[in-house]
């Protein structure tokens, strides 16, 4: 998929940041790929703060892959944060969790969540959910300018 805009991943297990890595490779998945590792670290950078100050705060992501059970600030708290602040209430999230907690699905959605999707165990599976995120979320989905 040739496309410039950047995904965001926000996630803390340097395995799944490989594999999902190995998924855009994998289905041509070209671009740019910005992994943090941790909710305060994706708020910096959508907020452009902290070490992401000198990033354009009007240039967002045009997507974020929002794992929930994060490090500092998990991604509910992301999540509700992206959705109050005018800048970043229409940046399309997808939760991209192995949690199988019905609360966790309940709160993504109140919270204000585009998607939530449960990581498949099997490479295979997860590269095919990744394809069709990126065909989805990246190639076919419009979204408001802000």
């Amino acid at each position: 998929m040739e496309n410039n805009t950047v995904i965001l991943l926000v996630e803390d297990n340097p395995d799944d940041v490989k594999l999902t890595i190995r998924a855009f490779n994998r289905n041509n998945i070209s671009n740019e790929l910005v992994v943090v590792r941790d909710g305060a670290e994706a708020l910096a950078y959508l907020f452009a703060e902290g070490e992401y100050a000198d990033r354009e705060a009007t240039d967002l992501p045009g997507l974020v892959l929002l794992d929930l059970n994060l490090p500092k600030i998990d991604g509910h708290e992301v999540l509700r944060r992206i959705r109050e602040d005018e800048r970043t209430k229409f940046l399309p999230v997808v939760i991209l969790t192995t949690s199988t907690e019905e609360s966790d699905l309940v709160q993504s959605y109140t919270n204000g969540c585009n998607s939530y999707v449960q990581k498949p165990v099997d490479f295979q599976q997860f590269s095919d959910a990744i394809r069709q995120l990126g065909l989805y979320w990246v190639v076919l989905n419009r979204r408001p300018s802000m």
